[in-house]
């Protein structure tokens, strides 16, 4: 058995950081997805190479893991050992007796893994069985998928295209924020699940915190002083919000419900905070003036 070098297979450094892991895959996952190279058999097996490489590296534990194999690994190299001469079994079986019971400490892995991966992270040891310490459901395979910031508050769907050529339609729920994952049971290569990673794309107008929202709104100093009635924008569309004489400037309202629905109930929202924005008039007309400045004698 080979020796996989994740980091070369995705074109990062040994000190990447995880963005720039994460950017590198981005790029990998896109150019050779099955979408775009229908057919194309080695392009579909590089883009399983990419994501086996993310797998592993996108996870601090299993990085460690791999790590301290990679310099195991050179190490027997260095000292003029040769490729198929290292002992995967020693090693593995010298890690879990280090490490004691790490069950809980990597996702096991499926057949849509190298034999590589599979030895690693415990599924060929188990196939030999042996104890595997590792055995957990497979990760599945991940791809990036960018919704609007509507999107996310009405729910959409998406049209996939399975490794067989079918077609797919997937809901993205209302609620999901950057991170969040759709599992799409059978749709990755080979049968295996597929997991879409959300990326929602900021809208300048709402700042997000969980289901709640932060807006600001600009009022004129004329509906602040005397009361009045001004448009707000919330995720659904414009409301009036009813502004009482004498508001200050930086003032918030709240709005309940009027905030992002959640993922796990979407009739239940969270609620839309409105920081009011002071707008002062640049230009005035002569009456205007003579107004403001007979007010500005008037003691309060």
């Amino acid at each position: 058995m080979d020796y996989k070098d994740y980091y070369k297979t995705l074109g990062v450094e040994r000190k990447a950081s995880a963005d720039e892991i994460r950017s590198a895959y981005r790029k990998l996952a896109m150019q050779y997805h099955p979408d775009k190279n229908p057919g194309d058999k080695k392009a579909e097996d590089k883009f399983k190479e990419i994501n086996e490489a993310y797998q592993v590296l996108s996870d601090d534990q299993k990085r460690a893991h791999y790590d301290r194999l990679g310099s195991a690994y050179t190490n027997h190299r260095s000292t003029g050992g040769r490729p198929s001469d290292f002992q995967w079994d020693d090693w593995f079986q010298q890690q879990q007796a280090q490490r004691g019971n790490v069950n809980d400490s990597f996702g096991g892995s499926g057949g849509n893994f190298s034999d590589f991966f599979r030895t690693i992270f415990g599924e060929a040891m188990r196939s030999q069985g042996r104890n595997n310490p590792f055995a957990q459901e497979s990760p599945g395979y991940e791809q990036e998928v960018s919704v609007s910031f509507r999107e996310t508050y009405e729910g959409t769907t998406r049209q996939l295209q399975k490794p067989d050529g079918k077609k797919l339609t997937v809901r993205i729920p209302p609620g999901v924020r950057t991170g969040s994952k759709v599992r799409v049971a059978g749709a990755g290569p080979d049968g295996s699940d597929l997991y879409l990673s959300i990326q929602v794309d900021e809208d300048e107008r709402f700042e997000r915190d969980g289901s709640n929202l932060t807006t600001t709104s600009t009022v004129d100093v004329f509906t602040l002083i005397l009361g009045g009635d001004a448009e707000v924008e919330t995720p659904a569309g414009k409301v009036k919000l009813g502004i009482p004489a004498g508001t200050q400037p930086e003032q918030i309202f709240r709005l309940a419900g009027r905030g992002m629905p959640s993922l796990k109930d979407a009739n239940v929202k969270g609620d839309l905070y409105v920081k009011l924005k002071v707008q002062i008039p640049k230009y005035l007309s002569s009456k205007q003036k003579e107004l403001l400045e007979e007010a500005s004698r008037i003691k309060f």
